[in-house]
């Protein structure tokens, strides 16, 4: 996958400021979520059989590839070429699933993702390597949007830009604010999209 030569990347992908924020908020926030952690890891080990962690591959910094963690909450998952994203009252999604993605629970394992370095708290979502093909093929900016680490969370988030993406034109939409995230990024920025998080899990109606 193409990408961005590494000394041409914007500051956003290179500050060092940025970088400390990571590892410690996020390794502050494992330790503060152990216990939803691991309470969480029972119970999907209880409800079916399967890993407690789901792993995929996705495109990163650069256009580079690596695996993500997530909390399984799902009876099949998908890895390769067709990718069939999760939609309201899909069947595969366990009880337990269901309140792990409504509360985004299943994500704080990519906590470790960013004490890795693959990711960082704030920044444009990582997407299937399927969905990144289909839709760099459609959206001429979409390479554009591996100027920046993958986010826990970001600018298209906290707009109402997140879930299933039914159409070309919503995942425009969301790359426009990736990349108006880029352009525009700033520690100060960054602080305002976490806090700004919080509210918008709460209030969000397309987490499925």
């Amino acid at each position: 996958m193409g990408g961005v030569p590494s000394e041409i990347l914007p500051r956003v992908a290179v500050d060092p400021g940025k970088r400390v924020i990571d590892v410690v908020v996020s390794g502050l926030a494992l330790i503060f979520f152990a216990p939803v952690l691991l309470l969480a890891a029972l119970l999907i080990k209880l409800e079916s059989p399967g890993p407690i962690l789901f792993r995929q591959t996705r495109g990163g910094l650069n256009g580079r590839t690596f695996t993500i963690f997530k909390l399984r909450s799902m009876r099949c998952e998908e890895n390769g070429d067709k990718v069939v994203q999760a939609k309201r009252d899909d069947d595969r999604i366990t009880k337990i699933g269901k309140i792990l993605r409504t509360t985004s629970i299943d994500e704080l394992p990519q906590l470790l993702n960013v004490l890795k370095g693959d990711m960082s708290l704030v920044g444009p979502r990582p997407h299937a390597m399927a969905h990144d093909a289909y839709y760099g093929a459609l959206i001429s900016t979409y390479h554009m949007r591996f100027q920046a680490k993958p986010g826990l969370t970001g600018l298209a988030q906290i707009r109402g830009l997140r879930g299933g993406t039914t159409d070309v034109e919503a995942m425009a939409a969301r790359v426009k604010a990736d990349i108006a995230y880029i352009d525009g990024w700033s520690l100060f920025s960054d602080i305002r999209i976490i806090l700004l998080t919080v509210p918008h899990l709460l209030l969000a109606e397309n987490a499925y």
